[in-house]
């Protein structure tokens, strides 16, 4: 009978995990081209102004921090 240990078996679980992660990963970005998404401007012309911009989402994520 042939022993193998635990921990020998979880390591190899977690490798095989992690390189099928990585794998989806690989495919969706080639899926989808990885291209760097532009920000909607209201007007083509418009200048953007640089710098920090506290939107929507930002403000959700500063009261989900207040204690």
């Amino acid at each position: 009978m042939k022993k193998t240990l635990p921990l020998t078996n979880r390591r190899k679980f977690l490798l095989g995990a992690g390189l099928g992660t990585a794998g989806v990963a690989a495919a969706i970005v080639a899926r989808t081209g990885a291209a760097p998404a532009k920000a909607a401007a209201t007007e083509p012309g418009a200048a953007q102004p640089d710098g920090y911009r506290a939107t929507g989402h930002v403000l959700k994520y500063y009261k989900t921090t207040e204690v």
